[in-house]
């Protein structure tokens, strides 16, 4: 089960999905809300955290889950505050029941990861794709728009045109026809 624990928060945050499972792990950690306690309204333990960027909306809560349910920090950048381990470019994690791929999406921020599992068809695409065509923002630190047209490309040469779920770092999480929704923010980036 895929739960954004940050839907409904009247503050500045990402969103943060706790994916349950044989292996329960949380999909970046939000911030400015007890996400502490969301978490254990769900489960009494973590397995690990998985971060798609280190942006501070989405790792502002991380020493609070790292604390509280002593978990290792799954990142691209290793070296990064907070992250334990690197997930590198096509490196596979569990996530709850599933295998994931991570994919190295830079342009947003030069460490971004998608999490992408084939076989549901689960795509968490951080802050390079959001419902209705929008894409992650270049104008930040590490920013660039022809990197993340770039990333976008190469998200959809390995999705399945049948994607199941988009689950984006900002805004609601799309589950009709998906990969449209990439397509169009493929689009819209070349556009802007």
């Amino acid at each position: 089960m895929i739960v954004n624990l940050a839907a409904g928060k009247q503050v500045f945050t990402s969103n943060a999905f706790l994916v349950t499972g044989d292996r329960t792990v949380l999909v970046d950690t939000g911030a400015n809300f007890d996400v502490v306690e969301a978490i254990r309204e769900h489960v009494d333990a973590l397995d690990a955290v998985v971060l798609t960027h280190t942006h501070p909306d989405h790792v502002g809560n991380l020493e609070a889950v790292a604390t509280a349910f002593d978990v290792n920090v799954w990142g691209f950048d290793a070296s990064a505050d907070g992250v334990d381990h690197e997930l590198g470019d096509e490196a596979t994690v569990i996530l709850g029941d599933d295998e994931y791929v991570a994919l190295h999406t830079p342009g947003h921020k030069d460490d971004h990861l998608c999490l992408y599992a084939r076989e549901t068809g689960v795509l968490f695409a951080g802050d390079l794709v959001f419902q209705n065509g929008a894409f992650g923002r270049t104008d930040l630190p590490e920013g660039d728009r022809s990197t993340l047209i770039d990333s976008i490309d190469r998200l959809l040469e390995r999705i399945d045109p049948g994607l199941e779920a988009l689950h984006a770092g900002h805004g609601p999480s799309v589950t009709d026809e998906p990969y449209e929704h990439v397509e169009l923010a493929s689009r819209m980036a070349r556009q802007a």
